[in-house]
């Protein structure tokens, strides 16, 4: 299993490995910043998931030629929607419960500036502006 982060030349870092194309995809950022190279990466019957809504319209064509499957991951479905499974939703809560008191899954949380304050604001747009941010900044106050 390969991790390939999200500010860099994809194709071409996965090319000077040997890779020239993966089987499954999660994109988590800016769905229609990647997506040329996610369609050209994704192997013929591939699957990509996505949690990050686009602003743009996707061309699909390439997934389709390969017969790749999108799959979109919204947490909200279920309650949303009352879908029949819906109890599956408390069951994966506890889960990830389990997992945090265990120790296995732990936040994403880089950073907590503290105080509501128009300077603390002005310092946390300007890290996201930066775009250098990874995992979860927090204002305390």
């Amino acid at each position: 299993m390969s991790f390939i982060a999200r500010r860099i030349n994809l194709k071409g870092n996965l090319a000077k490995e040997g890779i020239e194309n993966v089987d499954y995809i999660l994109c988590l950022n800016d769905t229609d910043g990647h997506w040329q190279a996610i369609s050209d990466l994704i192997a013929p019957l591939g699957h990509i998931c996505t949690i990050v809504e686009n602003s743009q319209p996707l061309d699909q064509n390439a997934l389709k030629l390969k017969s790749a499957a999108l799959h979109w991951e919204f947490m909200f479905t279920r309650s949303m929607f009352t879908t029949p499974d819906i109890a599956q939703q408390g069951e994966i809560l506890k889960q990830m419960a389990q997992l945090i008191d265990d120790g296995k899954l732990t936040t994403t949380l880089s950073e907590t500036l503290q105080g509501l304050t128009v300077e603390t604001l002005t310092a946390a747009h300007q890290k996201l502006l930066d775009g250098h941010m990874q995992g979860k900044l927090v204002i305390a106050y």
